[in-house]
């Protein structure tokens, strides 16, 4: 992480943000309330100072930790979170859902050295909207807090590059998923889906079809394990949907 304020450039040239969403550039009447978290105070106070000389940002407040943020963001209820990953005490991305909780109109924007992919999926899904890298230029920073404010996602290039590649991934995954076939039941799995599937208890089922309440579990269990699924309910909708049985 870094001690200073030293990695990001004062502007020139470099890979620009990559950001989606609408165009930024509306008309404001009051300034972006931004909160400042890092665990270096050095570096908050450069972001300070650079974001001091934006008309349109004021910097509301600070915090050195993740607990200390959502403490801070309950209070000021910023316009936006510019937050590191990993600090002492609480992460950046933990804290990131407690911020939404308490202060849900605030947008997160991720701040770090980290380009650890695992923390870009675990940002994005905790709810920040933005993931930089603190290589980019001061200039940068502001930019991204205005796109941000106005509905934009802002992702630095390299961190973009693994999202989709994941995506892709992702995709292939679900692809090669839709090709195996549907597992196979026994018959006897079968006829137990079925009395499942109309609402029946272990104890009725057993009493149905002439066997033991715990042969009954033991088919229900094995009927979960062969679909990958955790609920009897999640068992009746996949053999439906797959056309494994049908309820009439």
């Amino acid at each position: 992480m870094a001690d200073t304020f030293g990695p990001m450039r004062d502007g020139g040239a470099g890979d620009d943000v990559i950001g989606t969403g609408p165009d930024p550039g509306s008309a404001r009447k009051e300034p972006i309330r931004v909160l400042v978290v890092d665990d270096h105070a050095l570096f908050r106070r450069g972001l300070e100072i650079v974001l001091a000389a934006e008309e349109d940002i004021q910097v509301v407040g600070e915090a050195g930790d993740g607990a200390e943020a959502v403490d801070k963001a309950a209070d000021l209820l910023p316009d936006i979170v510019l937050m590191d990953v990993r600090m002492p005490k609480r992460g950046g991305i933990e804290a990131c859902t407690s911020i939404k909780e308490v202060a849900p109109s605030a947008k997160i924007i991720m701040l770090t050295i980290s380009d650890e992919e695992a923390d870009l999926y675990d940002a994005i899904k905790a709810g920040a909207t933005g993931y930089l890298l603190k290589e980019i230029s001061t200039d940068e920073v502001a930019t991204a807090i205005r796109a941000v404010a106005d509905g934009q996602s802002q992702i630095s290039p390299s961190m973009a590059s693994k999202l989709l590649t994941e995506f892709k991934s992702m995709i292939q995954r679900t692809d090669e998923r839709r090709l195996v076939p549907a597992p196979r039941l026994t018959d006897r799995e079968l006829e137990v889906l079925k009395l499942v599937a109309t609402g029946m208890n272990n104890r009725d089922i057993a009493k149905e079809l002439f066997i033991s309440e715990n042969t009954v579990k033991n088919h229900v269990r094995n009927i979960l394990e062969k679909l990958q699924l955790h609920s009897r309910m999640e068992a009746v909708v996949y053999a439906m949907r797959e056309k494994i049985l049908e309820i009439r």
